[in-house]
């Protein structure tokens, strides 16, 4: 792992590029259950963002765009790339991550997207409900003991009832992974302008006729994937939502599969993954 630009990144496997964006007080390492799927045939480049996972928050600054907006993520994203001589590289994102994925491609800075349940696709209340949730998660983990945490992800009782937000069969990764994740969300110093920046994020205004069009994503393949059970951005409003704005995507439900569904099932995430570079 090394610092570029600003994010915590790691690269392994060969193959053509593809970087992979996590969501709002998440980490790198989400993606760990299809690494052994991709280092084969990809060249995998995971980070995290400023102020999440294993990256200090930058110092404040007056930039073009809010702090931790996804605006503001997309130009960390491209120069990470530009540092690491990467030309338009392969993009898969989860939640806020997935709304950095488009970004980068309406931008043209993406070959192609894979966007995993991305964010911005609600309306006030999924908004609200979102904000809510993962406030609340990070709240509460604020305040329970870690020793506590890693029992809690260990007991096959609780584990779906603590982590069952996020993953539809949190049995399905290791205590030690739970535990790493809930103590990311409770460290990120990036969350706080991220979930204040969500105020602005809406694909409907950004797509829609008054605002700046799909650009590039019109000329690349698009994926959106969408676990059918996640409870952060339910899955049959939004979805919804983004295949009416995003009409020349491919638009591919995950059965039985949480918020963060790359445990949950990783064959079918890895389906919609190269779905989208396999089109290029």
């Amino acid at each position: 792992m090394e610092i570029v630009a600003g994010c915590a990144v790691e690269r392994t496997g060969s193959g053509e590029p593809l970087v992979l964006l996590h969501g709002i007080g998440s980490r790198r390492q989400i993606w760990d259950p299809l690494l052994p799927g991709l280092t084969g045939v990809r060249e995998v480049i995971g980070l995290d963002f400023p102020g999440f996972g294993a990256a200090a928050a930058l110092p404040s600054a007056e930039g073009r765009f809010p702090a931790g907006s996804v605006e503001a993520l997309a130009d960390a994203v491209e120069a990470v790339c530009a540092a690491l001589d990467v030309d338009r590289p392969h993009v898969a994102g989860n939640s806020m991550g997935g709304a950095v994925a488009l970004e980068l491609g309406r931008r043209g800075a993406a070959r192609s997207v894979t966007a995993f349940s991305p964010a911005g696709f609600w309306g006030r209340g999924g908004l609200a409900w979102c904000r809510s949730l993962i406030t609340g998660a990070r709240g509460l983990g604020g305040v329970v003991p870690a020793g506590l945490v890693r029992t809690l992800a260990a007991n096959p009782v609780a584990r779906p009832v603590v982590f069952g937000p996020f993953s539809a069969h949190p049995r399905r990764t290791g205590a030690d992974a739970l535990a790493a994740d809930a103590a990311a969300l409770v460290a990120a110093s990036g969350y706080a302008d991220s979930a204040r920046a969500f105020a602005r994020l809406s694909w409907a205004r950004a797509l829609g006729p008054d605002g700046e069009g799909p650009g590039g994503l019109a000329r690349i393949p698009v994926v959106v994937a969408w676990g059918t059970r996640d409870l952060v951005l339910p899955y049959r409003p939004q979805a919804g939502r983004a295949r009416a704005l995003l009409p020349a995507a491919v638009h591919v439900p995950l059965p039985s599969c949480g918020h963060i569904p790359f445990a949950d099932d990783p064959q079918a995430c890895l389906g919609a993954l190269f779905r989208a570079s396999a089109r290029v």
